[in-house]
């Protein structure tokens, strides 16, 4: 029987939200291992004179605990 952690983490892009959670994993696989299962919790933009300047994703995002 295995026991997984969640944590909570933000991507951004300047591109879109895909982009943003490709970027957050990407960044979080580095320094855990055995990542299992991401899910998408908010997805929000940021706007500066009007237009949309980048794309941010909201991932609970679990991996395998190790005692």
């Amino acid at each position: 029987m295995a026991v997984y952690k969640i944590i909570e983490i933000v991507g951004t892009s300047k591109d879109s939200w895909e982009d943003a959670a490709k970027q957050a994993l990407a960044t979080a696989s580095k320094s855990l291992e055995d990542l299992r299962i991401a899910e998408v919790v908010k997805q929000d933009v940021t706007i500066e004179e009007g237009k949309v300047t980048s794309f941010r994703v909201r991932l609970n995002i679990s991996f395998k605990y190790r005692e």
